[in-house]
């Protein structure tokens, strides 16, 4: 249960990422809904694909579709009018983030994967759906223009995974988790954390 709820609000949130992404990008109503999809169900899609879970998540159970419409709707009722807020899509993206790297990772480990895979699995399932969405709306996806993108995604979910192995409940390593993921991401937008960068010595 705690699987599927983590998955439908991170189906929900990445539907508004991706509504506001479609306006920025001056589409029509059309396109926001189908931005809206791809960015929620394109990571989670190419996960069950690679581990060969059929049917799809979303083929299985059509109630992820209807998530996705009705925030879709429910966005661009709102931002009819009234404009989103300021760091709306970050703040939406972070969250989507957090949500489906987990959710992702607990699909990988209940199908029995090593922990690698399952951290590899979480991140896909967290970072796939907005790099489509970006690259769909033409723009420079965020994981190679915000610092700490998919290294926030794996050090979630490797807390997840040694909370989980140090006998922790299942809930609050998922809060955990959760938490790490949304508190590294606060720190590259609002802070500025990064990695260090490569440097090419002179030849």
């Amino acid at each position: 249960m705690l699987l599927y709820l983590l998955d439908l609000i991170g189906v929900a949130v990445f539907a508004v990422s991706g509504v506001l992404v479609a306006a920025a990008s001056g589409m029509d109503l059309l396109g926001g809904v189908a931005l809206a999809a791809l960015t929620a169900i394109g990571g989670g899609t190419l996960r069950d694909v690679l581990l060969n879970r059929h049917p799809i998540f979303w083929v299985r159970d059509a109630r992820y579709l209807l998530v996705i419409l009705l925030a879709a709707a429910l966005t661009m009722l709102y931002i009819t009018f009234f404009p989103p807020p300021g760091n709306g899509l970050l703040i939406a993206d972070a969250l989507g983030l957090a949500l489906f790297a987990i959710s992702g990772a607990q699909v990988a480990e209940v199908a029995g994967l090593s922990p690698l895979i399952v951290v590899l699995m979480g991140t896909m399932t967290g970072t796939a759906g907005g790099v489509l969405r970006d690259v769909m709306a033409a723009r420079v996806p965020l994981i190679l223009r915000q610092d700490l993108y998919a290294t926030a995604a794996i050090a979630g979910i490797v807390v997840y995974l040694i909370l989980q192995k140090a006998g922790a409940p299942r809930s609050v390593a998922v809060i955990a988790g959760v938490v790490v993921i949304l508190l590294m991401r606060l720190l590259a937008v609002v802070g500025g954390m990064h990695l260090p960068r490569l440097h090419l010595l002179p030849g």
